[in-house]
């Protein structure tokens, strides 16, 4: 059974953070676990992802789905539109994603990958937006009036073959390193026979909470433009297609 995390926030209420994610103001990291789908598995049948979100002890934080047709998920493949709800543990939406569909490659830079953040959905927090480069995976960390306000920069090629992938997160100047988004090594039978993908985010404690989900916004953002297999049952671990 899954172990959920202890309501450490209980009667603890900072000031302007949305509801449900008072316990974000008490971790620097957050790991995410995507469930493995047998029937996408063994058929190659895109289903939705689903994702378990734990504190750096394992237990559940929150949960998390995308929502998508059918027919988008099996003709579009990792470029899909999809919106994507977090729950906490008692089932409440606490984070709402949304994901337009954009180009994936880095020759249109007028229709770059991009993700809204809402927290409590239908309330706008933040976006991540990525930054035309010609070879390197950038990406600004946006707030709710679309300032950059941090920075994530990848490896040239996003391959983790038997070694983790990490996307630096730096200030808006890109001068300092203050944390990273890690696609870890999952094993070779899990990366080659399914697209169930772990990530670690590391941020500072003291971050702005709101910023911490858009941080989880951005790591299912790589996810999806990086790690998820597309229709041909190749994965998408290059930068640009």
């Amino acid at each position: 059974m899954m172990q959920a995390a202890p309501d450490l926030h209980l009667g603890y209420q900072p000031t302007g953070v949305p509801p449900g994610l008072e316990y974000l103001a008490q971790i620097d990291q957050i790991l995410i676990h995507q469930k493995v789908e047998l029937l996408e598995a063994l058929t190659g049948f895109e289903t939705s992802n689903k994702y378990e979100i734990k504190n750096s002890l394992g237990q559940q934080i929150y949960m998390a789905k995308e929502r998508s047709d059918c027919c988008t998920r099996n003709c579009c493949g990792s470029l899909r539109r999809f919106d994507l709800k977090i729950k906490d543990n008692s089932g409440q939406e606490v984070i709402h994603l949304v994901r337009p569909w954009r180009c994936a490659s880095c020759c249109f830079p007028c229709c770059l990958q991009e993700m809204e953040v809402q927290a409590p959905p239908g309330t706008t927090v933040g976006y991540v937006v990525q930054d035309w480069h010609p070879f390197l995976p950038q990406f600004s960390i946006q707030g709710a009036s679309r300032e950059t306000l941090l920075k994530l920069e990848g490896p040239c090629i996003a391959c983790n073959f038997c070694s983790d992938v990490s996307f630096e997160l730096m200030g808006k100047d890109g001068s300092q390193s203050i944390g990273r988004i890690s696609k870890q090594w999952s094993g070779l039978l899990r990366e080659a026979f399914t697209d169930a993908d772990n990530f670690g985010i590391q941020f500072p404690m003291d971050l702005d909470v709101k910023i911490k989900a858009v941080l989880m916004g951005a790591c299912f953002l790589i996810d999806f433009m990086f790690f998820e297999k597309v229709g041909d049952g190749k994965q998408r671990n290059t930068v640009f297609s």
